[in-house]
């Protein structure tokens, strides 16, 4: 959601408003530049002074109007254009007829197309069209003869305003797409979260009620065979497109120590791995690690102890209590490596990928699924006969992960 906010608050708009409020300045001045050069050729240049005395206070003290979509409101469109088409309406009582006729810049000269350049920021092509065809109206007017030179200006005037409307509708439509793409990516990140949990608790609390249910017997019996049919449908869910799941922990005891060797470290510095690791260690867990600490982001390190927790229950599930597994941590320069293997049976060709489509997702998700949160990568290893081995590495310099309690990305 942070992400979404950064990229409304770095709108397109906001430049071409600042940009129009310069422009509106300049031209002020301009237009003002015009009549002073020529002054003394003004019938009645009292009125044009007048006029260039309303144009600068209203040009001044609009610019928060024109500083972006919500202050540009319709009646402050309204009454900026009624200032720039009575500017050019009131032209040949101001200056003199023969320069009227010989085609003499009108009183606000290009402050008009700042009204009209509003009006396309502020509601697109059409409202561009709109303003200035009243504005090509007011000059026609002034003139009194559709000239050469008015056709060309009108016309100028008229194309450039639709094509910046049109570019503004097209920008904003971009812009939401923009926000929407990243709403639906956070609520899949959500819920790829809840998903992960559920894989992590529910399902394997299902699990093991429905095999000791069975080892039991009687109503215990019973009660794992609802256990696992609640199991088959839940996994249906979680897997079923609309949640993805990522992440597991299928021991919860296990998990729990993990958790409370992480939260001893501090959360605003680097974690060493090892101590996260030390707990997944015993009789048939060997664990091989640096003489030296493998820092990693708090998060970063949590969710690699967490990969590795999937992985080795994997062996005792599929390979046996008796399989032996061994933990390889290797602390390089840009990445850690941090390898799983077993000497179990190994993996049959296919069985991921048949596991998957059964919603049995601890290598497809639990493992690889964390590893892709964190930037990377997760790679099985298998041959029938030979055992499995499971290589994890996580880049050292782009930590970016999913805190289910709201932390802050590591980087």
């Amino acid at each position: 959601m942070a992400q979404r906010d950064r990229v409304m608050r770095m709108s397109v708009e906001q430049p071409l408003w600042r940009a129009l409020a310069g422009y509106r300045v300049l031209a002020m001045i301009y237009a003002i530049g015009l009549f002073a050069a020529a002054h003394d050729g003004f019938t009645r240049p009292w009125l044009a002074i007048a006029y260039f005395a309303v144009l600068g206070v209203w040009t001044l003290a609009t610019l928060p109007q024109v500083a972006s979509a919500a202050a540009c409101t319709k009646p402050f469109l309204a009454v900026d254009l009624a200032v720039a088409l009575t500017g050019i309406l009131i032209t040949p009582l101001a200056d003199a007829v023969q320069r009227v006729h010989d085609g003499g810049p009108t009183l606000p000269s290009i402050w008009t197309a700042g009204s009209v350049l509003a009006f396309a920021i502020k509601g697109g092509w059409r409202w561009a069209a709109l303003a200035s065809t009243l504005v090509a109206v007011a000059n026609l007017i002034e003139r009194g003869t559709p000239a050469r030179d008015t056709v060309h200006n009108v016309v100028l005037v008229w194309v450039a305003s639709i094509a910046i409307g049109y570019v503004v509708e097209v920008a904003r439509a971009s812009e939401r797409t923009l926000a929407r793409a990243l709403e639906i990516e956070a609520a899949t990140r959500e819920r790829e979260r809840l998903a992960r949990d559920i894989h992590d608790s529910v399902l394997q609390v299902l699990a093991m009620v429905q095999r000791r249910g069975a080892v039991i017997g009687g109503e215990a019996a019973e009660l794992g065979r609802m256990a696992g049919e609640q199991e088959v449908a839940l996994r249906t869910l979680v897997s079923g497109g609309l949640v993805p799941v990522s992440r597991a922990s299928e021991d919860a005891a296990r998990d729990a120590v993990v958790r409370g060797a992480a939260e001893d470290e501090p959360d605003d510095g680097p974690v060493d791995l090892r101590s996260l690791l030390a707990p997944h260690a015993g009789s048939r867990v060997g664990l091989a690690e640096p003489g030296a600490p493998v820092p990693l982001a708090p998060q970063a390190a949590r969710e690699v102890a967490a990969a590795v927790g999937a992985a080795l229950d994997n062996v005792r599930r599929h390979a046996g209590e008796q399989a032996r597994a061994w933990i390889l941590v290797e602390d390089e320069p840009d990445e850690v490596i941090v390898t799983v293997r077993d000497d179990g049976p190994g993996i049959p060709e296919g069985r991921l990928a048949q596991a998957e489509g059964e919603g049995r997702l601890g290598v497809a998700q639990s493992i690889r699924g964390r590893l892709r949160d964190l930037g990377g990568s997760a790679d099985v290893i298998s041959v029938p006969g030979q055992g499995t081995e499971v290589e994890l590495r996580v880049p050292k310099h782009h930590q970016q992960t999913n805190d289910p309690r709201g932390k802050a990305e590591q980087r």
